[in-house]
């Protein structure tokens, strides 16, 4: 590896060729999910283990948060709690995702209980909590620029979905629709962020490190998915199982 630090052309297509290789968008569970390919179960399934990932990502930003240097930054990043636990006056993702499980026909107070999540998505949230809270903060921003790639991939969920389960309308994925708009306000600042503090080819590097592992998180969540609920079926003791 040479030490020259990428231009920030070069920079930007590396970390979206990342997003091109890595994004969970390619996985086989999400190609189902947006085909319609799932069966009730496996939809409550997904739903049930995903919101462990909602309700820990204003955990992962708390942490950031008292680890940011500036008021500016702080404020900046208090956005994100915002989006995800609300006001107390408007309602933020968590409580739009719980209104998902239950359009799905999931309980809400057996969701918010965290009982039945396979443990390896325990294991890949949690992973990313640690991330952000023990690497830099270079590479902590750089493990959100998997938002540069989600509005394509909720403009794909939603329509696949409505199309493909009678069960699901607008209103069971009202969650989706303030992220796109939300998640490339974010996405914009943690690249310029990035862009500007990772100077040496070595930051670039950690920064390109960051995202991939953030990458394989969401992807690990989906193999276990997969593993449990379509091929082989083989669900772990204590976790979730479909009626």
């Amino acid at each position: 590896m040479t030490d020259r630090p990428l231009s920030p052309a070069e920079f930007v297509g590396a970390l979206r060729a990342i997003g091109a290789e890595r994004y969970h968008s390619l996985h086989p569970f999400h190609k189902l999910l947006h085909g319609g390919k799932l069966n009730r179960g496996q939809v409550q399934a997904w739903a049930l283990n995903r919101f462990y990932y909602q309700h820990q990502i204003p955990v992962k930003d708390a942490t950031l948060i008292a680890r940011l240097p500036t008021p500016a930054l702080r404020r900046e990043w208090r956005k994100r709690l915002i989006d995800h636990d609300g006001d107390g006056n408007a309602p933020g993702g968590m409580e739009r995702w719980l209104k998902l499980a239950e359009g799905v026909g999931l309980d809400r107070a057996h969701v918010e209980s965290l009982d039945g999540l396979l443990p390896a998505t325990r294991f890949a949230v949690d992973a990313y909590v640690a991330l952000v809270r023990d690497r830099s903060i270079l590479e902590a921003i750089g493990s959100s620029l998997t938002e540069l790639f989600s509005p394509g991939i909720i403009a794909e969920r939603v329509e696949g979905m409505l199309r493909g389960y009678p069960f699901v309308t607008l209103d069971t994925l009202a969650y989706f629709t303030p992220r796109l708009t939300q998640a490339p306000r974010d996405s914009d600042f943690a690249l310029a962020y990035v862009k500007e503090h990772a100077r040496t080819r070595a930051d670039q590097e950690a920064v390109m490190a960051a995202l991939r592992t953030k990458c394989d998180i969401l992807w690990a969540m989906l193999d276990a998915l997969y593993f449990a609920y379509v091929e082989p079926r083989m669900i772990p003791p204590g976790a979730f199982v479909p009626k």
